[in-house]
């Protein structure tokens, strides 16, 4: 980050120094000489931390729900991430609520696709929580409900042992992450 009298300098903004008006493309375009020379210094960003996850920088939120002496009861990760499930799940089951509807109005049956596809909604709501409640840890956590849905990993051999090219190099191949949430089942 660019500062100018201790006050951060953002890129693509115009700003005045010592009466002088400068174009907001002029932090793109100037040398480091010419920042210097008017005062301007290079600082280091403030970490980056996931604000969902951590209170700061290798502070993780509790994971659990904390009893305080008062009796309040702080509602920890996994308590706010099942929640999160229930509203995902009664998001989805609302898309097809008119459906239900109209079957019990009307006295015909909810077809049976439509019946398939709200209980696996059911279904993988209940088993995210499950998941959830099984986190290890706050890195664990973040990995199970946002991780890519596909890893680089060495491959194994039928005995568990890494498999090696002629050169010796690690034989790596892209397989389905297993630390990741059920998925939500595909709209019909």
């Amino acid at each position: 980050m660019l500062t100018l009298n201790n006050k951060p300098l953002p890129y693509n903004r115009a700003f005045t120094h010592d009466g002088i008006q400068y174009p907001s493309n002029w932090l793109r375009l100037a040398s480091l000489e010419e920042k210097q020379a008017i005062g301007i210094t290079e600082v280091a960003d403030d970490p980056w931390y996931d604000r969902r996850f951590y209170w700061g920088v290798d502070n993780p939120k509790e994971l659990e729900d904390v009893t305080e002496e008062n009796g309040n009861v702080s509602k920890g990760l996994k308590t706010y991430w099942s929640l999160e499930q229930e509203k995902k799940a009664a998001y989805l089951l609302s898309l097809s609520d008119w459906r239900v509807i109209k079957a019990k109005e009307t006295g015909k049956n909810i077809p049976s696709d439509w019946k398939t596809y709200r209980a696996a909604i059911r279904t993988a709501c209940n088993t995210r929580q499950t998941e959830i409640g099984n986190a290890a840890d706050v890195p664990a956590l973040i990995e199970l409900l946002f991780g890519a849905a596909t890893i680089t990993q060495q491959k194994k051999d039928s005995d568990g042992n890494g498999v090696v090219d002629s050169d010796n190099l690690p034989v790596m191949e892209t397989v389905a992450n297993p630390a990741i949430a059920t998925a939500w089942p595909t709209p019909i």
